[in-house]
């Protein structure tokens, strides 16, 4: 197969053949048609994730056709198509797991970061893990739902109930999840970096009343916060821009460090949280609303080869929504 791989921490990926991976019993292979570039795969590359397993094929926005199945494994078919999404596998029997939080198990496997992802033509997945995707929508479309928007949906369930909720840091995820809360009755409200005029102009052709700086307060007090962007510094933002007894949400798996900030910002029964992974309900659920709602995710396109140059337009801003990797589909 072709793939993407990751062989020194913070260098670039380097495009080579590797065998194709066989699945095991209990897992499928799937032929990958497009996988979404995730800020977690720039965590991957850059080092700032825990116990980097290298050489390591990133990805975790997976979707493609089964074309191998191993023993043991019922309900799917070649040729289906799926997602293989962050969370790989998970142990079963840790108290976390024992007790319906899977997405905190002691023992887990991750796609791109512990097991080799989708950065490739081919990837190998639990079958247990993976979510059936039916045939509405394109390949493209649908990746970055595997990431973006199940991790945006957790950290929305998270958020809780309100009429105004602000979203910090207009990406892939909460250029999904606007759609859906605006869908179900919410009034959004975006921050960008200062200045960015462009995405913010993006928010509000998606339905967002306002749009403006991280560095402005919004126009009236929010009752709940989710803060996408890795960067501390918009946690007491967040924090003063929500009412009494706000919920503020972090939802990424890296935030650089959270500056000293009054108890004030947090009293007030204000309350702050973080996103851990997914659970496969999250999976479930959300595919099933997002199937329902009509969202569009807004997506540019790029040869697998050219993974690194999509990193780089990731890191640096330079993307509306999401980038999507296209593996070649020869033999």
């Amino acid at each position: 197969m072709k793939a993407m791989v990751l062989h020194k921490i913070g260098a670039p990926l380097v495009y080579e053949d590797l065998p194709d991976p066989q699945p095991a019993a209990g897992q499928i292979r799937v032929r990958v048609s497009a996988c979404g570039v995730c800020r977690t795969d720039l965590h991957v590359v850059d080092g700032e994730l825990p116990n980097p397993q290298v050489p390591i094929v990133p990805g975790h926005e997976i979707v493609g056709r089964i074309d191998a199945i191993g023993p043991n494994v019922s309900g799917l078919s070649l040729g289906e198509r799926v997602g293989i999404p962050w969370l790989g596998h998970t142990c079963g029997h840790c108290p976390y797991c024992l007790s319906g939080r899977e997405n905190l198990c002691d023992e887990p496997i991750f796609t791109g970061y512990t097991r080799n992802g989708g950065f490739a033509t081919h990837a190998v997945a639990d079958a247990h893990y993976t979510f059936p995707l039916g045939e509405h929508g394109s390949d493209q479309e649908l990746a970055p739902l595997l990431c973006a928007g199940l991790i945006g949906w957790r950290s929305y369930v998270m958020a809780g109930e309100g009429e105004t909720l602000g979203l910090y840091g207009f990406g892939a995820a909460a250029h999904i999840i606007a759609q859906v809360a605006i869908k179900l009755g919410r009034r959004i409200f975006a921050f960008t970096s200062p200045g960015d005029s462009a995405t913010q102009d993006f928010a509000r052709s998606l339905g967002a009343v306002w749009a403006g700086g991280s560095d402005q307060p919004p126009p009236e007090k929010l009752d709940a916060a989710i803060i996408y962007a890795p960067v501390g510094p918009l946690v007491p933002l967040a924090l003063a821009a929500v009412k009494k007894g706000g919920t503020v949400v972090c939802a990424g798996i890296h935030m650089s460090n959270i500056p000293e900030f009054p108890y004030d910002l947090l009293w007030e029964e204000r309350k702050l949280f973080s996103v851990a992974n997914l659970t496969r309900q999250d999976g479930l659920d959300f595919l099933k609303i997002a199937a329902g709602a009509g969202i569009k995710t807004y997506t540019t396109a790029y040869p697998l080869d050219h993974a690194n140059e999509a990193l780089a337009d990731l890191r640096h801003g330079r993307l509306h929504g999401a980038a999507v990797l296209i593996p070649p589909q020869e033999a």
